[in-house]
């Protein structure tokens, strides 16, 4: 068996890294590491993902289904302002949940990226917990 320390990055597929690197440095605040001709770098707090530029068509979900999304930490005193903020830039939150059990639990919000990728921001306050503990 394979003893992984952990994750590096992840890929978000994308169809304009010009439209994908704005939305995730104006609307979700990541820092751009570098780029090149076919992706972009980014940095989200301690961890790293890659808007990977996709000849395919991007369509993780049918409609609002969420069960293919991206899961991004926010503070419990940002995650009101975070969902003030998306409403101001007209980005609809399509759900919300508050879980109190489960793997990863607090309130969270779900969303679409201009490629409709699903964006979920989670106000974590557990996680992740093994089945049976809660």
């Amino acid at each position: 068996m394979l003893k992984t320390q952990g994750v590096v990055h992840f890929t978000i597929p994308v169809k304009d890294l010009d439209r994908a690197e704005t939305f995730y440095t104006e609307i979700m605040g990541m820092e751009r590491l570098r780029r090149n001709r076919h992706m972009v770098f980014m940095r989200a707090g301690e961890d790293c993902f890659v808007l990977t530029y996709s000849e395919n068509p991007v369509e993780p979900n049918a409609g609002d289904a969420h069960d293919i999304h991206h899961a991004f930490r926010v503070t419990a005193q940002d995650y009101d302002a975070a969902k003030a903020f998306l409403a101001q830039k007209g980005i609809q939150i399509f759900k919300e949940e508050d879980r109190r059990s489960g793997t990863f639990q607090g309130r969270s919000a779900y969303f679409h990226d201009p490629d409709r990728n699903v964006i979920e921001i989670i106000d974590l306050v557990r996680g992740p917990v093994a089945e049976g503990e809660a």
